[in-house]
C-alpha cells in the first residue's frame, strides 16, 4: 500500500463540489497548500494559482503549478499586502489572527471556500488543542459579512473527524440582480 504525503492525496470533496463557483480561469489562492492537492486539482481546472506555505518542500512541489510563496504566516509578515483572488481556499488549517487578512484578499465577488476541524476533534484524534478548532457556528460569524452559499458542521466517519466547512462570496456593491450560485442536483 503505497502512503501519501500529506497534501498529496485527492482535493477535498468541499473543494471539489464548490470549485464549480470559480469563472473559469481566476486567481486563486491556496492559503497552507501542503503539497498542493488543491494546487493541483484547481490548476487542472484553468485557475491561476498563488500558494503559501510555510514548507520549503512542499512549496517546491508546487511551484510548477503557479506562484509559490515559502512565509511563515503566523510569525512573519503579511505576504501577500494589497493582492485580492477570485477565490481563497483553505482546509485543515486554522490561525484566527489571520481572518481579515484572509477575508480582505477577496476580490469583489471572490469566493472563499474553507474546511478545517473543529469542536468535537479531540475525542477521535488530533488536532485536538482548542485553539486549532473552531467552535460551533464559527465559520458563519467569521463571514457574516459574505454571502453564505454553503455551510456545514458535522462529523466525517473516514477518517474519523469533526469539521466544519463553508463557501461564501464577497459580493460586489454594484450588483444589478441577485448572482445565480449553481447547487448541484439531488
Amino acid at each position: 500500500m503505497t502512503t501519501l504525503l500529506h497534501g498529496q492525496e485527492p482535493a477535498s470533496a468541499w473543494v471539489g463540489r464548490w470549485a464549480q463557483l470559480l469563472p473559469v480561469g481566476c486567481s486563486v489562492l491556496d492559503l497552507a497548500c501542503g503539497h498542493g492537492r488543491h494546487v493541483r486539482h484547481l490548476a487542472a481546472l484553468g485557475h491561476a494559482l498563488t500558494a503559501v506555505d510555510r514548507n520549503p518542500d512542499a512549496i517546491a512541489t508546487v511551484s510548477p503549478m503557479g506562484e509559490a510563496i515559502c512565509a511563515d504566516i503566523e510569525n512573519g509578515p503579511w505576504p501577500l499586502q494589497g493582492r485580492t483572488f477570485g477565490a481563497v481556499v483553505v482546509t485543515n488549517y486554522l490561525w484566527r489572527p489571520l481572518w481579515p487578512m484572509i477575508l480582505n484578499s477577496l476580490a469583489p465577488n471572490g469566493v472563499l471556500i474553507y474546511e478545517t476541524f473543529s469542536t468535537g476533534n479531540d475525542t477521535v484524534g488530533k488536532p485536538s488543542r482548542p485553539d486549532f478548532l473552531l467552535n460551533p457556528a464559527e465559520l458563519l460569524g467569521v463571514c457574516q459579512d459574505l454571502r453564505v452559499v454553503a455551510f456545514e458542521e458535522g462529523f466525517l466517519p473516514q477518517p474519523e473527524r469533526f469539521v466544519q466547512r463553508i463557501v461564501a462570496v464577497r459580493e460586489a456593491s454594484d450588483a444589478q440582480a441577485p448572482a445565480r450560485y449553481p447547487l448541484l442536483p439531488d
